[in-house]
This record gives C-alpha cells, sequence and structure tokens, in this order.
C-alpha cells in the first residue's frame, strides 16, 4: 500500500512540473507580436514589437545582422531577407535586438529600458524564399499563393534559377538540383525579370514526395586586387553595393579568414589581416561573432566610412597545371585514356602554367621511379620538361604535375589531371609486321604447295591411263 501512494505521488509531481513547464514555455514563446509597419508590404519596413496588454514599441538596429534578420523574416512569415538597415528619427523609447543571444525563443532577445533615435528596418522578400539550406543562398524553392509551397521538379529551368537568385540578392546559380528539364516549366522566365513572380506561370503539377526544387546561389562575396580568385582584400555585395569589410569590434582573426575562404569555397585559411592604407570610404561593419555559423555577408550589422582594408590568402591560390607529352623521335598517338608512345623512342613531358606567379618549381610523379626519387625542377618561363629515353614498358603508367610556390613565407602546391601514358608499337610498325609475316608465311606455302603438286603429278603419270 505504501508503493503504490509513493508511485502515485511520483507520478503526480511529474505531471505537474510539465504542466508548469509547458506552460513557462508557452507564455515565453507566445507572448510577444511582431510586424513591420510603413513599407510597401506586410514584409517590409519598420519594426514594432508588442507584449501582451502593452503597446507596440519601436525595434532599436543594435547590432541587427543580417542573420539575424533572417530570423525575424521567418517568425513574420515572410521570405528570406533582403536587407537590414536603420531609420533615424526623434528620440523615443525603443526595444534593443541582441542577435547572438543563446535563448531559442525570440522574445529573450528583445530588451526593454532603452531610448534612441534609431530604428530598425527590415525587408523580406514576400513571394519566394529559400528554407533548410545551409545559408542565406541555398535551400528548398517556396513561393507564396495565400501559404508558402514548394516548387515541384521541372518546374524551374536555368533562367528562372538566375532571375531568383538575383531577387534574393545571391550571387549566379552554382547548383540547380532537380530543375533540369527545358520543358513543361510553371516558370517561364526570360531572364531579365526581376523577380520570380514577375515570369509567365502556367499549372503545374502536385510534387510528388520529395520532387521539388533545391537551389544553390553563389554568396555575394569576392576576393579583388590578387592574382587569383582566392587571393585579394574582402569585398561583400549587399543592397546592391560592393563594399569592403572590416570587422566592428577589434581586430580580424583567423575565424574571420576561415569564414571569408568557406564562402568562396576556396579551400582552408592560410593568411588573413587588416590594415589602413586605402582612402576613407563606406564599409560592411562584420559582426565576427557570428561567422562560425552563418556567411560573412550574414553577418554584415551596419555600415561606416573607414580607411581599413582586410586582405585573405586561401589555400588554393594557385592555378592548376597543365601536363603533356611530345616524342622527339618515333611517334605518339593519342587515345581516349592519354598517350602512347613508340617503344624504344625518347620521349619529354611537359609541366606548365597560367602566368600567375614569378618562379616556383614542377614536380614530376611517374611510374618511371618510386616517389623518392620523382624528379623536381625549377620553373622557367612557368614551365618545366622531363626527359625520357628509349621508352619501354617500365615507363607507362600514370603521370601528374605538382606545381609548388612559396608565397608570403607560406608553401603552396597545386596539381595536374593524370595522364595515362602507354608504350608499345605504332599502328603502322604493327601492319608492317604482320604483312612480312604473311609474306614469309607465303614463300613458306608456296614452295610446298608446287612440291606437293609436282609430285601428285609425276604419281599419274607413272599410273598411265585408266582401264575401262
Amino acid at each position: 500500500m505504501f508503493l503504490r501512494v509513493l508511485l502515485l505521488s511520483l507520478w503526480c509531481w511529474g505531471v505537474l512540473c510539465a504542466w508548469v513547464l509547458s506552460a513557462e514555455n508557452n507564455s515565453s514563446a507566445e507572448s510577444y507580436s511582431l510586424r513591420l509597419v510603413g513599407g510597401a508590404s506586410r514584409c517590409e519596413g519598420e519594426g514594432e514589437f508588442q507584449r501582451p496588454g502593452l503597446n507596440w514599441t519601436t525595434v532599436g538596429p543594435f547590432d541587427m545582422t543580417l542573420g539575424f534578420g533572417a530570423r525575424l523574416c521567418s517568425v513574420l512569415d515572410c521570405g528570406t531577407v533582403l536587407s537590414v538597415g536603420r531609420n533615424t528619427g526623434l528620440e523615443r523609447e525603443v526595444v534593443m535586438g541582441y542577435p547572438h543571444c543563446e535563448q531559442t525563443a525570440l522574445i529573450q532577445c528583445f530588451r526593454t529600458g532603452y531610448r534612441s533615435g534609431s530604428s530598425l528596418q527590415l525587408q523580406c522578400s514576400d513571394s519566394v524564399r529559400l528554407v533548410s539550406g545551409s545559408g542565406l543562398c541555398s535551400g528548398s524553392v517556396q513561393i507564396w499563393d495565400g501559404s508558402w509551397t514548394e516548387v515541384c521538379d521541372g518546374d524551374l529551368d536555368q533562367r528562372g534559377a538566375e532571375v531568383l537568385c538575383r531577387e534574393l540578392g545571391c550571387g549566379a546559380p552554382s547548383l540547380l538540383q532537380g530543375a533540369l528539364s527545358p520543358l513543361g516549366q510553371t516558370f517561364h522566365c526570360e531572364g531579365h525579370e526581376s523577380a520570380l513572380m514577375d515570369c509567365p506561370r502556367s499549372n503545374s503539377s502536385t510534387c510528388s514526395s520529395g520532387a521539388t526544387v533545391h537551389l544553390t546561389c553563389s554568396e555575394p562575396i569576392r576576393l579583388v586586387g590578387g592574382a587569383t580568385r582566392c587571393a585579394g582584400t574582402v569585398e561583400v555585395k549587399l543592397r546592391g553595393e560592393w563594399r569592403r569589410v572590416i570587422r566592428k569590434y577589434g581586430s580580424w582573426d583567423q575565424e574571420d579568414t576561415v569564414a571569408v575562404c568557406r564562402d568562396l569555397d576556396c579551400g582552408s585559411a592560410v593568411y588573413g589581416r587588416e590594415k589602413d592604407d586605402f582612402p576613407h570610404s563606406p564599409v560592411w561593419l562584420v559582426s565576427s561573432d557570428c561567422v562560425k555559423e552563418s556567411s560573412v555577408r550574414g553577418c554584415v550589422s551596419g555600415s561606416h566610412s573607414s580607411s581599413s582594408v582586410v586582405e585573405v590568402v586561401c589555400s588554393e591560390l594557385l592555378n592548376r597545371p597543365i601536363i603533356s607529352v611530345s616524342v622527339s623521335d618515333g611517334a605518339s598517338e593519342l587515345q581516349p585514356q592519354g598517350v602512347r608512345v613508340q617503344l624504344g623512342s625518347k620521349f619529354r613531358v611537359k609541366c606548365s602554367v597560367e602566368p600567375q606567379y614569378p618562379g616556383g618549381s614542377f614536380r614530376l610523379l611517374s611510374p618511371a621511379a618510386p616517389p623518392a626519387q620523382n624528379r623536381t625542377l625549377f620553373a622557367v618561363n612557368h614551365s618545366a620538361h622531363f626527359l625520357f629515353s628509349d621508352a619501354d614498358h617500365t615507363h607507362k603508367g600514370n603521370y601528374t604535375c605538382v606545381y609548388l610556390l612559396q608565397v608570403f613565407n607560406h608553401s603552396f602546391s597545386s596539381q595536374s589531371h593524370t595522364l595515362q601514358l602507354s608504350v608499345g608499337e605504332s599502328d603502322s610498325d604493327l601492319i608492317i609486321r604482320v604483312v612480312v609475316i604473311l609474306l614469309l608465311k607465303l614463300l613458306y606455302i608456296l614452295p610446298m604447295s608446287y612440291c606437293y603438286c609436282k609430285v601428285r603429278t609425276r604419281a599419274a603419270l607413272e599410273r598411265g591411263p585408266s582401264s575401262e
């Protein structure tokens, strides 16, 4: 009896605790409202925040990033965030938003008791969005038709993808999955439209499970002034304008450099620094606390005038070298899988690279020697030549050029495609050999045939005419 009472008490206590926690969570998650006012649509304008029973209060723009703006757009049931800015006016009471707050409930990210003459200006797309992607510029495509609906496989072609990426403030489409059919698409874009919903539309079939369009647009970030796209001064495009970026607080660090190289798909971070050697001009301020989980563009939290620039070098710095084979004597033939050189001939493997940096060296990886003996030559006029004589079957196999260079006291390398080389006789030699063999056989067969016929004839004469 005592055990039954104890178990019943514990069960009641658990139910009560669960009810209290649920009530607290619902209260914190539901006890606020958010809206945008003064804009062209419900998804554009000045931010306002309201707690139950209180008046609407203007949202201040403190440290608002594009990534946090995306969170607000989602709460408003709008599309992808397009811009986050500020509007200056009369000083008034505001609530401040803190984008990097740790609480999951958005209400915990707003704090009261502030006065400011600035307010948050937020613009979200109201008719299209990308959801469940790795960043602001990737995800499954959805359109607004009274509710958010997915775009089906085959409903969007390349020109439609270009319009959509441009509408969302992203770069060109870099990956379009499930939308390769040029016929039967719902959206018939010509490519010059400013929004996807401006394109002529036709009816589409209902999407089957998983048959939706997933789009990845390139991040609007670039490195300028360097020898390749993976080295130079960092610039980000926001609201149609390219600007340099600098860190909002503190100095540029390795995590910031890692984020830049990641967004550019340029490999790992090698080098990054901020320096003052540029005329004062507008720059984008990056809130570095968020770059671990967002793109550099998603961490932009305002603008400023500065003479600072950020230089970044990523590991994929060098152009890919080119490998080719030529024969000084004998012959070579192009094969579907590579090159075939004639047995016993002298051949040359050339490693070259498009002019980019002076100096450097080339290492040839070949099957003709163990790895420790693979040869390295200094680059002369951006190329090196590796000579081989008396080609035999030990020379057949895969050949690869590796370009080596020192930049900013760091070692870089880039590897060519693999070239497969085979060693054998040429087709003409094979034909000659076959002809010679056939002639020799004929020279052997003809005398034998002559002798055989002569013996048969003599035997027939000796027997004489046959009698009836």
